[in-house]
């Protein structure tokens, strides 16, 4: 739109175009896609699987680099999409505010002028013997001010207020649509591709700003129809009914929000957090030192886990979320957990943030649990959810007792909206869903099932390395004792951690209560009821493999055999065969 925008050359606007432009944009973003799809789900994989070699390796880089590529023509091109939709649809919306007036105006034959001023007629009724005389009103006014303007105070006839509010009204409109053109012109003429063929940090940095831009414009187009506080099922809904060129541009302009909403199916979480990691790496990038490069080296690592090759039997790894808030956030399945039988969610406890030790061990740990469970049925998929800020210590073990029960109760409250939303997207007609919390994860874990209903679709608990849940009893869980399960080593000091002056006093000062930990009930205990199952005694506080390794390997089929093929039983529904062990 060229020069002083009119009411009239706004209506003569070809909306259309603009959406013919955003399919053609919206094409070829989709084409990236399907082409990075192509490189990373066939080429690498048969490259890597029938040569090998200096110049395999070679091609495979180069590979990697064009992948690299697409995935931010993907991400730009989607951008563009959605900005010339999302200014189709303000303009679409000022048309209609014309309109409107101007059907106003014809009905009581008003005469609208092309500067945009409103004749009416006079108005029977008399004043000094004569009827109320016609008149016009000035050039409307776009963002009119509380006062009436004096012609229409003065003015006798009663058309003439009407009239200047129909003036108003279209010279707003027009207003608002000069403003939208200015300001997707300006975004438009910024979404482009540095002059390379390499698509460094830096340019992701860059990628994130366009999309900011893209999303602050687009707000009332996309944003404000996200169901932010839905139901998990409620969102399904809207996801499923979505057409599937919108479904796009929510991806292309919202793949954090998206990626990280439960009840959306996990291949597009998984698509979209795809995309947020590089915008993440791109956002950290030349962070030097503390918590912003820790959590670069995590979001590295996990990228490239996601890139490499599959081993056989390896079950394929699926990003749910991550994020770079508080102590930051990634959920990671292996094996999908929409189209499991069995599916385990673990949740960390303390220590744990967005660093290279969750990138590694801890997600270990949920690949060993999938890749054991999936040994008894191959229906089977486990998750490392860190999506809670999780108690971190700078003073050893005693972290534990300044933690107390704020982090535990808040993360178990999104920890319940999410196994909620695994319920939900679970393509199978009667899933098992089996919670797992690991020392102070456990008393997350704790305070998800302590509230009404339990944990939503959830079957079995597993409690290991646990300071308490928060509960007496396992049946206070939301399920029948039956169902919770507890590994507790007995070289693991967390799950031996005093009860906070929970003491009686003895003949020789104090002594703790017995099986009284710090979060209540000693989960091992005859009297919290649970179904203990055998794990190693583990190695003694210090030892060749660090402090207090007891606590660490549960999951480890190399370090303890008997409490990971344990775990394993029971996420596949096979608990009748876990080996047991006595109470405490």
């Amino acid at each position: 739109m060229k020069g002083t925008l009119t009411w009239s050359a706004l209506l003569s606007v070809a909306c259309g175009e603009l959406d013919c432009a955003a399919d053609g944009w919206g094409r070829l973003s989709n084409r990236a896609d399907a082409a990075r799809d192509r490189i990373d789900q066939q080429i690498l994989t048969g490259l890597r699987e029938t040569q090998e070699g200096e110049a395999a390796d070679a091609a495979l880089d180069r590979l990697r680099r064009l992948a690299r590529n697409l995935q931010y023509s993907y991400t730009e091109t989607g951008l563009v999409r959605t900005a010339l939709n999302s200014l189709a649809h303000e303009v679409r919306t000022h048309q209609k505010s014309v309109r409107e007036a101007l059907e106003e105006a014809e009905s009581l034959r008003f005469t609208v002028h092309p500067d945009g001023s409103v004749s009416y007629p006079e108005k029977e009724g008399l004043v000094a013997g004569k009827p109320l005389p016609g008149g016009k009103t000035p050039v409307g006014r776009g963002f009119p001010d509380l006062m009436a303007s004096s012609a229409t105070l003065t003015a006798p006839n009663p058309h003439a207020a009407t009239a200047q509010d129909i003036a108003d009204r279209i010279a707003r409109a027009v207003a608002l649509a000069a403003d939208a053109d200015m300001r997707y012109a300006s975004i438009l003429r910024e979404l482009k591709a540095e002059d390379s063929l390499d698509v460094p940090d830096s340019t992701w940095t860059d990628a994130a700003a366009d999309m900011a831009s893209v999303r602050d414009a687009a707000r009332a187009y996309l944003n404000d129809h996200i169901p932010y506080r839905a139901s998990a099922a409620e969102r399904k809904e809207w996801w499923s009914n979505l057409p599937p060129e919108l479904r796009d541009e929510y991806l292309a302009t919202y793949p954090d929000i998206i990626g990280n909403l439960d009840g959306i199916p996990a291949l597009v979480r998984d698509a979209a957090n795809r995309d947020s990691l590089q915008l993440l790496i791109g956002k950290l990038a030349g962070a030097e030192g503390g918590e912003a490069a820790e959590k670069l080296e995590a979001l590295r690592l996990i990228d490239q886990q996601l890139h490499a090759p599959l081993k056989p039997g390896d079950p394929p790894m699926y990003l749910l979320g991550i994020g770079d808030e508080g102590n930051g956030r990634a959920i990671v399945a292996y094996g999908n957990p929409d189209a499991s039988k069995n599916v385990a969610a673990y949740v960390p406890g303390l220590d744990t943030g967005l660093d290279a030790k969750f990138a590694t061990n801890d997600l270990k740990r949920a690949r060993d649990t999938a890749i054991g469970a999936r040994y008894h049925n191959p229906s089977s998929a486990a998750i490392a959810w860190l999506g809670y800020d999780a108690p971190q210590s700078y003073d050893g073990w005693s972290s534990l007792a300044v933690a107390g029960s704020d982090r535990a109760d808040k993360g178990g409250d999104v920890f319940s909206h999410f196994m909620d939303g695994i319920s939900t997207t679970n393509q199978d007609g009667d899933p098992h869903l089996t919670a797992i919390g690991h020392s102070y994860g456990s008393r997350t874990v704790g305070s998800a099932a302590r509230e009404t209903g339990g944990i939503p679709g959830v079957s079995d608990i597993v409690l290991v390395g646990s300071p308490g849940v928060g509960v007496e009893r396992a049946e206070e869980l939301g399920l029948g004792r039956e169902h919770v399960f507890v590994g507790a080593a007995e070289n693991d000091p967390v799950t031996k951690l005093p009860s906070k002056g929970r003491m009686i006093s003895g003949v020789a000062g104090f002594q703790f209560m017995r099986n009284e930990l710090w979060f209540g009930r000693d989960p091992a205990s005859a009297e919290f009821g649970a179904r203990r199952f055998q794990v190693d005694e583990g190695p003694e506080l210090i030892s060749s493999q660090g402090f207090a390794a007891a606590h660490s390997n549960y999951f480890s089929p190399e370090r303890d055999a008997v409490s990971a093929g344990n775990i394993a039983l029971i996420v596949a529904g096979r608990s009748e065969k876990i080996r047991s062990q006595g109470y405490r």
